[in-house]
């Protein structure tokens, strides 16, 4: 007798050819600016390695945000994605 050969149950997930920017909030980038300021000007005077490692966390999210601004496709209702 021959056993019938079950297929896999996991799914596969699609592979992507290309990298996609995800549509960020305005939210973001004005917490990353707020965090350049607020790093420079308060934090960097108290203590020198967590003002520069701040201000380096809080441009990494700005040059996010810009390219998330750029690069991000146009949704046709956006509301669906904010909930």
């Amino acid at each position: 007798m021959v056993k019938a050969k079950r297929k896999n149950s996991i799914p596969k997930t699609p592979k992507f050819s290309r990298w996609h920017a995800v549509p960020l909030k305005s939210s973001f980038m004005v917490s990353a600016m707020l965090g350049i300021l607020i790093s420079a000007y308060w934090v960097y005077p108290q203590n020198f390695n967590w003002g520069v490692t701040f201000m380096l966390v809080f441009g990494a999210m700005f040059i996010a945000a810009l390219i998330s601004m750029t690069k991000a496709p146009i949704l046709e209702d956006p509301k669906r994605y904010l909930k």
